[in-house]
């Protein structure tokens, strides 16, 4: 029995295992390293444009585009030397796939920066493009791969679902018993971590960034202006701006201007064997190999294979010390010991899958620290409540990430805006609310189920709840199944006695799918409520506090007492953000945005207020209130009962907002809602929340109130063909190919923010539009990013959709060139591997009951009219 120590390891021969403390970088052909560059001449700069802390992958590539796009007096400091921390000991792999959309254009950016890297500088980086499979041993497993295809034909990379036949040629070692297909992409490979970086540092300096090491910074002090004063033993430098990207210390660099961010450092274990003769026989390379199942990658290395697993939240190790007690000095190019009992499942499997693993001999096993987020993404981008301090910190993958993410944020930077939307590695989607144990409940979740099936719809529980719940979570929590909102519960839908109520995330039409269709029949014909609780809210008031809005705006600001949708561009004339804007009392307003998008739209606010010098008061009340929407025919019936203002049409008109009682409760109330039926969004204080709601419940007994969940409100809004940020509109899109001309003033005086980008936009006239189009599927639904095809090629994509309960069919908003953006025109929609026909049609399927009433009182008749869910007993 072969034995490390006294400890046996089924099947795997060990020898020569780097111990704790030893690099143990194992060196092959994929690592050819380059020449270590000395430290830096003792030379120092006092003034900077920007200062990066941080000598990793990331950071050195940061360093490289900004000083190769021409900004000058680029410093990067580096506590000890470059690659310290968490990329020299990665096992380097590189994939353009990712399941985010968006983030497979890091993943693209990256790649082809590798590929040209050593001809730009000289430096060799150890890139090899072998390819890689995504194996599929479970049916579920294959519908996921055909979930990723429908979202990947409308990107520029290489995608395809190949069969066992040809896996098998390519990977001709594996046992194929099990295998039923994988996802392969020919482009993808491994590249030297430590090659790489060097070659980055090598281009940054050329293009003129200094980069100093040993250079830890010590203080981060602010001054008014908005620039920094950074201090070092070497120093200090006035920085204009300064970027976060500290690896694992970025915590400690966070605490030094009292950011508590939330990352912690997870032990990651891979293993490296001797020459295997099977391995060095082969012809070619063998393509990287991920079995999702097996949960593990595994690659050639030299004549042997690289093998790493992802252990599961029980097994895996985080190193919780470091986030209580902060890094140990001195820690850059340590390891930690290895746990060969956490790997034991994993490596069986592998053996299993590619058995001349049985008889290979180990020679280095690495276990080192990286950093993860909550949600295993990164934290990238500028932070709100502190003037000019950026991130790029939480990388898990950084070596597949740097390349992307330094250009894209040299590209913000340089510009004053992203280059596209990304706002799930926006640091601020996290906040207050993100304690040291959600987020060590997070990772610990989110690095266990690294390759379990990514669902539409998936929910993960660890951490939850969080100190985020609404006043009426313990109300709702057992009659409901809950979605988390930036930290917040909030129902997704609601079961009945008898009812399935486990969380069962499927591809396909699942068993939320009749409830949700009778809240949606609810709504229409009765009258619902609805916890929105988790928007986000803001007061902004101040003498200047006109001209700021609509200096940010570019609808008109609405008059005393009523609202409008108001949508904040970028200057390139892109959508950033959505707001419902309430003028509460003169120079008094009241903004809302969705629940994801709190921070990242109270940012934008801040810094255009301090930019502009602006005299205004900005406070995020987001917590103190609560909000409650109540929805349907007989909304008005069920609230006339509880209060003495009168709610006639008449009085209180769609769009207006009034402060009102409700029962003895003050609430803010505003005529709108987000279902375009008849109804009211109740703002109050958030202790008042549960009884507000039973008094709402008890009035409407006769009317048949009952709750209903955002998966219904989906349902509604897709009908009324209302927008949602995020979807149809975000910082890739403009207003007018969104179809958002109404709510765009480009004659009104005010100068707003993108109003010139926007006129050239429509002078230059306009490549695509949104379209809303119908289709009629078996027992699959658009989720939104699947690709449109027409005439045999992919020339758009859907942004959400869901199924109509209202003509039976499925339903989708989605982008097309504008010759195909007629009504009545045919294109197809990709589900799960098969094109759908699909419809465009006359958007709304349904009116809004505000255009209903109009239509009504003017006497038109339209067959849109009806109301195909007539209130019942009429």
């Amino acid at each position: 029995m072969l034995r490390l120590g006294a400890l046996p390891l089924r099947g795997l021969a060990l020898r020569g295992l780097a111990l704790q403390g030893s690099p143990g970088r194992p060196s092959s052909t994929s690592r050819r390293e380059g020449q270590e560059i000395p430290p830096s001449p003792p030379e120092w700069k006092d003034k900077a444009e920007t200062v990066i802390i941080g000598g990793g992958c990331v950071g050195v590539s940061l360093a490289y585009h900004l000083a190769k796009a021409g900004m000058k007096d680029v410093i990067l400091l580096e506590k000890s030397e470059l690659t310290a921390g968490s990329t020299w000991h990665a096992a380097g792999l590189t994939t353009y796939f990712h399941p985010g959309i968006n983030l497979k254009k890091i993943h693209y950016d990256s790649i082809k920066l590798y590929e040209k890297l050593e001809e730009e500088t000289g430096q060799v980086v150890g890139f090899h493009q072998p390819g890689s499979i995504r194996l599929a041993t479970t049916p579920v497993r294959v519908d996921e791969f055909k979930y990723q295809m429908t979202r990947t034909n409308w990107h520029a990379t290489e995608q395809y679902i190949i069969g066992p036949e040809k896996i098998q040629e390519m990977f001709p070692l594996l046992n194929m018993n099990k295998i039923l297909a994988g996802l392969y992409n020919p482009g993808d490979g491994h590249i030297d971590p430590y090659s790489l970086t060097m070659a980055l540092a090598a281009g940054a300096r050329k293009y003129g960034a200094l980069l100093k090491y040993p250079a830890p910074v010590t203080s981060l002090k602010p001054r008014p202006d908005g620039t920094w004063d950074v201090e070092t033993p070497q120093g200090s430098v006035r920085a204009n701006r300064i970027v976060n990207a500290a690896g694992f210390w970025a915590r400690e660099v966070g605490k030094m201007i009292g950011l508590e961010h939330p990352l912690i450092p997870v032990q990651h274990q891979y293993v490296v064997t001797s020459t295997i003769p099977e391995v060095k026989a082969l012809k070619r390379e063998l393509p990287v190999l991920r079995d999702l199942e097996g949960s593990y990658y595994l690659r050639q290395e030299r004549d042997g294979l690289l093998f790493g697993p992802y252990e599961s939240q029980e097994k895996m190790k985080l190193q919780a010390s470091w986030v209580a007690h902060g890094v140990p000095p001195g820690f850059g190019k340590e390891l930690f010991e290895s746990d060969l009992d956490r790997m034991t499942d994993h490596l069986e499997a592998a053996m299993e899958m590619i058995p001349v693993l049985k008889k290979a001999d180990i020679i280095n096993i690495v276990n080192g620290p990286i950093t993860y987020s909550p949600d295993i993404l990164p934290m990238v981008g500028p932070h709100q409540g502190v003037r000019n301090y950026w991130v790029a910190i939480g990388f898990g993958y950084g070596i597949i990430h740097a390349g992307g993410v330094g250009k894209y944020l040299s590209d913000w930077i340089l510009h004053g805006e992203p280059p596209f939307d990304l706002i799930e590695l926006d640091p601020n989607r996290y906040g207050k609310w993100t304690t040291t144990q959600y987020t060590e409940a997070k990772a610990r979740e989110s690095y266990g189920f690294n390759n379990i099936v990514g669902y539409p719809k998936e929910e993960r529980f660890a951490g939850r709840p969080t100190q985020r719940v609404s006043g009426l979570y313990k109300t709702l929590e057992s009659k409901c199944s809950m979605g988390f909102h930036a930290g917040w519960e909030q129902p997704h839908w609601f079961y009945k006695p008898g009812q399935d109520t486990q969380y069962r995330p499927s591809f396909r039409r699942t068993n939320w799918f009749e409830p949700v269709g009778s809240e949606y029949k609810q709504v229409m014909q009765r009258v619902g409520v609805i916890d929105l609780t988790p928007f986000g809210k803001f007061n902004i008031k101040g003498q200047d506090s006109t001209r700021l809005l609509d200096h940010l705006l570019a609808n008109v600001i609405p008059k005393v007492g009523f609202t409008n949708i108001s949508h904040m561009l970028t200057p390139k004339g892109r959508v950033y953000a959505e707001l419902t804007v309430s003028h509460q009392s003169p120079g008094e307003f009241l903004l809302i945005t969705g629940s994801g998008s709190e921070l990242h739209d109270l940012r934008w606010i801040e810094e255009a207020a301090v930019r502009g010098g602006y005299n205004v008061e900005i406070q995020n009340i987001t917590d103190e209130v609560g909000v409650l929407g109540v929805a349907g025919p007989y909304a008005r019936r069920v609230l006339q009962k509880l209060t003495s203002e009168d709610l006639s049409d008449n009085v209180f008109k769609f769009l207006q907002t009034k402060s009102l009682k409700v029962s003895d409760i003050p609430v803010t109330a505003i005529r709108i809602s987000y279902t375009g039926e008849l109804g009211w969004e109740l703002y109050h204080r958030r202790e008042d929340s549960a009884a507000l709601y039973e008094l709402i419940m008890n009035a409407g007994q006769e009317e048949g109130i009952d709750n209903f969940g955002t998966y219904a409100l989906n349902a509604l809004r897709l009908e009324k063909a209302f927008r949602a940020w995020g979807s149809e509109m975000n910082c890739d899109t403009n207003p007018l190919e969104a179809g958002l001309e109404d709510f765009v003033k480009l004659n009104k005086p005010a100068d707003f923010i993108g109003k010139q980008a926007l006129k050239q936009i429509k002078a230059e006239g306009l490549k695509r539009r949104l379209v809303c189009l119908t289709l009629a599927t078996e027992d699959v639904d658009p989720e939104g990013n699947e690709s449109i095809w027409y005439k045999g090629k992919v020339v758009g994509n859907t942004t959400s959709g869901s199924y109509s309960y209202s003509i039976q069919k499925s339903l989708a908003f989605a982008y097309v060139p504008v010759e195909l953006s007629k009504v009545g025109r045919q294109v197809e929609v990709e589900l799960l591997g098969k094109n759908y026909p699909a419809t465009i049609i006359q958007e709304p399927l349904v009116l809004t009951e505000p255009a209903r009433t109009r239509l009504q009182k003017g006497g038109r008749k339209t067959k849109l009219e009806k109301n195909p869910f007539p209130p019942a007993g009429q």
